[in-house]
């Protein structure tokens, strides 16, 4: 269910390209970037059979972005999320969903994207596709992405730039499909927040 990974640091792409081709100053500077972890959110959600909402997060994702600003179908980004770090308010849920009848992390460790190809949508929006694996299992995914900011964070003196995303899969299509016949959502929104660290 938590597909909504990393997808979403893709993102950062297209954005730039979006504002420069208006005229407006970059947004972000060229270059490569790691995806700051620690700070970086990546929360699923998903219908508990109709009655309520239920939602977790992902935490400790890790990736590497390539960002040419001017040229943003250049740029080119690589996530990957540990399926073990998978957490939900339920310890009892937490241990299903790692287990082999859900995301199985003994023998799926990592969920991962990579960039196919950005489409600025506005000055700060892009479209960012890529192919999500999760459960052993490839499928293309389309994630509406935000750039936030870009500049130097005030703590330790690097430039970072930060995104924000959504996107929208069903856990079915990876062969996470346990009680989904049961009226347990097959449907899972994805809501990322990620902010990148300029390599030195």
């Amino acid at each position: 269910m938590l597909k909504r990974l990393s997808l979403a640091l893709a993102a950062s792409l297209a954005v730039s390209g979006a504002a420069i081709a208006q005229g407006a100053p970059p947004p972000a500077q060229s270059g490569t970037y790691h995806l700051e972890p620690i700070h970086a959110m990546i929360l699923f959600g998903v219908s508990h059979f109709g009655f309520s909402d239920y939602y977790g997060q992902v935490p400790g994702a890790t990736g590497t972005l390539t960002l040419e600003a001017a040229s943003p179908s250049a740029s080119h980004l690589d996530v990957s999320v540990p399926v073990a770090n998978v957490w939900t308010a339920s310890d009892k849920l937490t241990g299903e969903l790692k287990g082999a009848d859900w995301l199985d992390a003994a023998k799926y460790p990592a969920m991962t994207f990579h960039s196919t190809a950005v489409t600025a949508t506005g000055p700060t929006t892009a479209d960012v596709a890529g192919d999500l694996t999760i459960h052993g299992v490839t499928k293309p995914v389309v994630l509406k992405a935000t750039f936030r900011r870009g500049g130097v964070f005030p703590m330790n003196k690097k430039y970072m730039i930060g995104f924000d995303a959504t996107g929208h899969i069903k856990r079915s299509d990876f062969g996470v499909s346990k009680y989904v016949n049961f009226g347990l959502g097959d449907d899972v929104d994805l809501i990322i927040s990620a902010p990148f660290e300029k390599a030195s």
